[in-house]
């Protein structure tokens, strides 16, 4: 089964950009009268009929619409950009396959980089969306700077952590999120966040966590947090009542 995407669905008709219409028609070599489903990233998942399999204007008929709700838990990552765009795009990608809410950039004093070509990662998120059939499109912030971030009153209902490297942190992310709630969880730039950062957020509500023994990437720091988040929330649906 194969999910399209398509931003903008009103009505009952849906005419295909020359992209996703090539892609559908010349490359799926899909024929009039197909099923295919869509999405619009807003929870809504389309099962249309292809009328015309035009290869720069395919028109399909909306036979149903469904919507589907998101998860009980919310994931927000807030994490500064690594110095390779390349880097950035790879996380982007794999945390949507395995399910992020929402990403915002933050600018650290230790941040290598603080430009991002969005409409890449955009396109990254929408391919990773369809990839793993997922009908929610993460939300993608403009960077913010660190400290005016910490200070965000939006977050006074979230279970709030930051990651560091620091042998003395006892507990991993595991060990502290609760099942169900909405999370924000900070991760800093390769040389770490500042002590004066880490006091800070400390200070905001935000509770000192591990991700391991390793000293991992940024990267792999972000993917880390969503596939723990993701596990915790898992198995805590899959266990039988008490």
């Amino acid at each position: 089964m194969q999910l399209f995407f398509q931003k903008d669905i009103k009505g009952d008709e849906l005419i295909l950009d020359p992209d996703e219409s090539k892609h559908l028609t010349r490359v799926l070599r899909k024929p009039i009268g197909d099923l295919v489903y869509f999405t619009n990233g807003k929870g809504s998942l389309f099962t249309c009929r292809i009328e015309d399999n035009h290869p720069k204007k395919a028109v399909l008929q909306i036979v149903e619409e469904e919507f589907v709700p998101q998860d009980k838990h919310y994931i927000h990552l807030a994490i500064a950009p690594t110095k390779s765009p390349d880097r950035v795009e790879w996380m982007m990608e794999k945390i949507t396959e395995i399910g992020v809410n929402e990403i915002t950039f933050i600018r650290s004093e230790n941040s290598e980089k603080d430009q991002i070509n969005y409409e890449r990662i955009y396109k990254k998120t929408v391919n990773a969306c369809k990839q793993s059939f997922q009908t929610w499109l993460p939300e993608i912030n403009a960077i913010r700077d660190f400290d005016e971030f910490i200070h965000d009153k939006n977050w006074i209902n979230f279970q709030r952590f930051i990651c560091f490297v620091d042998e003395n942190i006892p507990l991993h992310l595991v060990q502290q999120a609760k099942p169900a709630h909405s999370y924000l969880v900070l991760v800093g730039p390769e040389g770490d966040f500042a002590p004066k950062e880490i006091q800070e957020a400390v200070a905001q509500g935000f509770t000192p966590c591990s991700l391991g023994k390793n000293r991992l990437r940024t990267e792999t720091a972000g993917l880390a947090v969503v596939h723990s988040l993701q596990l915790i929330n898992t198995i805590s649906s899959q266990s039988p009542p008490t």
